[in-house]
């Protein structure tokens, strides 16, 4: 309980530490980590991914080393950021199950009135698909390869290392260019 009061006091008064940090920070650490682990795995069913997001919840810690915290509180800290993470994989994996769902879904209905004409006229799409995004801005092109692979404006943001707030015109103008490239490929005229 000495290293929780100690960070608890570093953190709420800005105060040097009567230790060293990483002293400080590691016998934290060794208090809370299985716990921390134990919740995270409660909420994802995933031992690995419990793990990698308790490392990230006191890599955040570490970090913040001498942050005031008003509360006081590291421990709450430490437990409510963890829960966050935990539900954000949640979050984003119910959106990637559906992506998946939906697309195995379209496959099985593709793939059940198919014949090799169909399959033919589908590879050449593809190719062409592929050679319109390889003429488009780096940056146009992953943002349409994100979007497709059901990433949400915020993770496209930070993927990209862009503001969240121009995704939407950074895919408009994508898709414009793309529609472009497209027709050019295809010999499609423009409509």
């Amino acid at each position: 309980m000495g290293a929780e009061v100690a960070l608890d006091r570093a953190m709420t008064d800005g105060r040097p530490l009567g230790e060293p940090w990483e002293s400080t920070f590691e016998k934290f650490y060794f208090e809370h980590y299985a716990r921390v682990v134990s919740v995270l795995f409660r909420l994802t069913s995933s031992r690995t991914e419990a793990e990698d997001l308790a490392n990230e919840v006191f890599w955040k810690l570490y970090r913040r080393q001498s942050l005031p915290n008003p509360d006081g509180n590291v421990a709450g800290w430490v437990y409510r950021t963890a829960t966050n993470l935990g539900i954000d994989v949640l979050r984003k994996n119910a959106r990637r199950r559906k992506h998946e769902h939906e697309a195995a879904r379209l496959a099985d209905q593709s793939h059940s009135t198919t014949g090799p004409l169909d399959e033919v006229l589908r590879a050449e799409k593809r190719q062409t698909v592929r050679r319109a995004l390889a003429e488009l801005k780096p940056v146009q092109a992953q943002a349409l390869i994100l979007r497709a692979s059901g990433f949400s404006y915020h993770e496209m943001a930070e993927a990209l290392g862009v503001k969240r707030v121009s995704i939407g015109t950074l895919l408009l103008r994508a898709e414009q260019a793309f529609r472009k490239q497209y027709r050019a490929r295809s010999g499609e005229e423009e409509s």
